[in-house]
C-alpha cells in the first residue's frame, strides 16, 4: 500500500525569524489540496529533512485551516517557527488577503497571526515552567555545572545560566541529552547584545532536532519565565544558534505574542 497519491503540489521553504536569506530557523510549508495520511506527511517531513515541515489544510466556512508539524521524527505538538513560516507563504502566495487574519487550528489549539508591517504578529499560548529538580544526566549532557535555576514547562526543561556567553559556549552531549524524557532543552540567560533583552538555545535530539535555530515555543517558555523574574513583560530576545534570530515578546496573561520576520528561499513542486 502507497503512501499517498501521485499528485503534484507546491512545496515552500522560508526562513523564519530573520530579513534575510539564510538566516533564523528555515521550514518547509504544504498547503495540501486534500487529504493525505500521517505516514505521508512524515515521509515528505523526513525528505525535507529541516527542524519542522508545515502541512496546512483549507478549513469550510472561511475558518481559517488545520495546521500539523512534522519534524523528521516525528509530529510535535507546538511549534512558532513553522507557524510563522505558514502564515507568511499563506500572504505571500495570496491564499489570504494582506489585511486578512490567518487562523490556525492545531493540536495546542486556535492560533492566529497577523502582519505589522514586515513582521507577523502570532498570539501562542504561555507555557510557564516551575521550578524542578534536574533529572539525572540533564546538567551534564548539557554542560552547564553551576545552573541559576532549573524549571519544567508542559513541553521542555528549562536551564538559567548566569550569563550569555554561557549560553553561547555551550557544546551539549546530544546522544546522553537524548535519554532525558522531555521534548527539549531551553538554556537562557539575559543577553549583553545591544537591543536584545533575552538570550537563549533551543536542544531537542529526542525530537529529531539536535540544536534548532530559533524556536516560536521555546520562548512561550522563556517570556514568562523573564516576566516573573525581571517585572516586566515585554522583551527582544535573541536565539544564538549558528544561524541566529530575533523574537520580539509580549506576554498578556496566558498568552504570548510571537513576532517574528520571514524570508522565502525556495519553491518547489512535490510529485509524490
Amino acid at each position: 500500500m502507497g503512501i499517498g497519491k501521485g499528485v503534484c503540489m507546491r512545496i515552500h521553504q522560508v526562513d523564519a525569524f530573520t530579513n534575510v536569506p539564510f538566516g533564523g530557523n528555515p521550514a518547509a510549508v504544504c498547503v495540501l489540496e486534500g487529504a493525505r495520511n500521517d505516514r505521508w506527511m512524515q515521509a515528505v517531513a523526513c525528505e525535507m529533512n529541516l527542524s519542522e515541515t508545515a502541512f496546512l489544510t483549507r478549513r469550510s466556512g472561511n475558518d481559517g485551516f488545520d495546521l500539523r508539524w512534522f519534524t523528521p521524527a516525528l509530529e510535535v505538538d507546538l511549534c512558532g517557527h513553522a507557524t510563522l513560516a505558514s502564515a507568511h507563504v499563506l500572504w505571500e502566495t495570496g491564499a489570504l488577503q494582506p489585511a486578512a487574519e490567518a487562523r490556525f487550528h492545531t493540536r495546542s489549539g486556535l492560533l492566529t497571526a497577523r502582519r505589522d508591517g514586515t513582521w507577523i504578529d502570532m498570539d501562542f499560548p504561555s507555557l510557564p515552567a516551575r521550578p524542578s529538580a534536574a533529572p539525572s544526566g540533564l546538567l551534564e549532557a548539557v554542560g552547564v555545572e553551576r545552573p541559576v535555576a532549573v524549571a519544567r514547562s508542559r513541553f521542555d526543561y528549562l536551564i538559567e545560566v548566569p550569563d550569555a556567553a554561557t549560553v553561547r559556549a555551550l557544546s551539549p552531549d546530544f546522544g546522553r541529552l537524548r535519554q532525558v524524557e522531555s521534548r527539549g532543552v531551553v538554556v537562557t540567560a539575559l543577553s549583553d547584545r545591544d537591543g536584545y533583552d533575552i538570550e537563549s538555545r533551543f536542544f531537542a535530539p529526542a525530537a529529531g532536532v539536535d540544536e534548532d535555530p530559533v524556536t516560536g515555543s521555546a520562548h512561550c517558555v522563556v517570556a514568562p519565565w523573564w516576566a516573573h523574574k525581571l517585572g516586566r513583560n515585554e522583551f527582544v530576545a535573541y536565539q544564538a544558534s549558528t544561524r541566529g534570530g530575533t523574537v520580539r515578546l509580549l506576554l498578556e496573561d496566558d498568552r504570548v505574542r510571537l513576532s517574528g520576520q520571514a524570508v522565502t528561499v525556495l519553491e518547489g513542486e512535490l510529485k509524490a
